[in-house]
């Protein structure tokens, strides 16, 4: 551990050791802080933002996802939807309803790339046209905020990076977690070296329900009549027009990316930024498809392990990952980072930092050596860990909550319109997207394939390939 990092973690633990001193040698004892984290959303939502400073935004793609991102996207000050594109009709008309008759809706998102007044755009389709629609927009001369995963398959990577690089355009990954004020303290606390050296990592998604599972409700009306089949294919391969692919693509291979790329990916990106590394090496998943039997071709249950290697930033550790549609014990999510001094815990909207201040003894195990060994082992045992010593062992808990109502989704909206005025580099461009994406890519390649597959991170691909 270097000197900086253990001041750090000294600074950190300080107030339990006091305690434990102060208590006695032989008196385990037990600190705790808790911490609301500061929050400027309510000031940043009422600022006044000048009329020529208005950005002009397009949604393309107006399901449940992107009206979420729009409906957050508007409480940014100086931000205002002027179009919408989407291949079902009702929900053009909901856009409509929702942001007033005077928002352009189109079928084609290319007649809304073609208006001089939208700056930038929000890309919420399925997940098999995030790159050719990043990339028109682009090259639309128009910034990009594209949901996660930022592309369907490994080979899509770097044609997004390569558009990004060219056109100088702002990219926006959406995976929200890395704005969130609980990251970036996650962040600052395991640079601290309060829970030692990492060496695990485990990080779930669990669900119980059908709108979790992505059976999410069908329109009445939808019919080819309705729907432009033709065009929400795309690159898919050609088939009738079925209405429940349309509006539950995350089920198909064809359109979506299945648990991994839904889910996954936001556990990779929140990882990823509070360790500070690039990616794993080895990529590892199974799974199966246990209890949402509705015609789906993806998993409902996955489970992945993932090789961290040894680098400048630290030490190597492993990765498990796990998401479930099929529990019956309810819905839950989180992060617990395992040190060899501590566990630090992410969920329920808040750190929790469990931490040991002091390592105790090791312990002996000497009953079945001769009693004259016993008594040489004690004696050598003891000028190393000297029995009143021995004995302290304290420990500290601190917990940093969220403020109520606080929102990683509207942080990292503006993240993404500050970069768009600035044009400073945002906190998850399309190289930062990828290489979370690669490895949730890789677990669904990894899983149909019946194999690991090696990944350089650094270089965004596959290993031997």
């Amino acid at each position: 551990m270097s000197k900086s990092r253990d001041k750090s973690r000294r600074d950190f633990i300080k107030l339990a050791s006091a305690s434990a001193l102060v208590a006695g040698a032989s008196i385990r004892v037990r600190a705790s802080n808790t911490t609301i984290l500061p929050s400027w959303q309510t000031a940043a939502e009422t600022q006044k933002t000048s009329a020529n400073d208005k950005i002009q935004l397009g949604l393309i793609g107006a399901g449940g996802q992107g009206m979420s991102d729009a409906t957050t996207a508007l409480r940014v000050p100086g931000v205002e939807l002027v179009a919408v594109a989407d291949v079902y009709d009702g929900r053009l008309v909901r856009s409509k309803e929702i942001w007033g008759e005077h928002v352009f809706t189109t079928r084609d998102y290319r007649e809304l790339l073609a208006r001089p007044d939208i700056d930038a755009v929000i890309i919420a389709t399925p997940d098999h046209w995030h790159m050719q629609a990043a990339i028109d927009a682009m090259n639309a001369g128009k910034d990009v905020y594209v949901e996660k995963p930022v592309v369907q398959l490994i080979n899509d990577g770097w044609p997004v990076i390569e558009a990004e690089r060219k056109t100088k355009r702002i990219l926006q990954v959406g995976s929200q977690r890395v704005s969130s004020i609980l990251y970036k303290k996650a962040k600052e606390v395991l640079a601290s070296g309060a829970i030692g050296e990492l060496n695990l990592i485990e990080a779930w998604t669990d669900r119980n329900n059908a709108i979790g599972a992505w059976q999410y409700s069908i329109p009445p009306d939808a019919s080819p009549q309705t729907v432009d089949w033709d065009r929400y294919l795309g690159r898919a391969p050609k088939r009738p027009f079925d209405a429940t692919r349309a509006f539950r693509f995350r089920n198909y291979r064809d359109y979506g990316t299945g648990v991994a790329g839904d889910l996954f990916v936001h556990l990779f990106s929140g990882m990823h930024f509070i360790v500070g590394t690039l990616g794993p090496t080895r990529v590892m998943a199974t799974g199966g498809l246990r209890h949402w039997i509705d015609g789906r071709d993806v998993p409902d249950v996955m489970a992945g392990l993932y090789d961290y290697q040894r680098s400048s930033n630290h030490p190597g550790f492993n990765l498990f990952l796990k998401v479930n549609f099929a529990d019956g014990a309810g819905e839950s999510g989180g992060f617990r980072f395992i040190g060899t001094e501590g566990v630090m815990s992410i969920g329920g909207g808040s750190v929790t930092v469990s931490s040991q201040t002091q390592p105790r003894e090791p312990g002996y195990t000497i009953d079945t050596f001769p009693k004259a060994i016993q008594e040489e082992f004690l004696k050598k045992y003891r000028e190393m860990y000297p029995e009143q010593k021995s004995k302290i062992s304290s420990t500290s808990e601190e917990k940093f909550f969220a403020p109520g109502g606080y929102s990683d989704h509207l942080d990292h909206f503006t993240n993404f319109f500050e970069a768009v005025r600035s044009r400073k580099p945002v906190v998850e461009d399309s190289v930062f997207g990828f290489r979370a994406a690669g490895p949730a890519l890789l677990s669904n390649m990894s899983y149909f394939d019946g194999r690991p597959y090696g990944w350089n991170p650094e270089s965004m691909k596959i290993i031997g390939e």
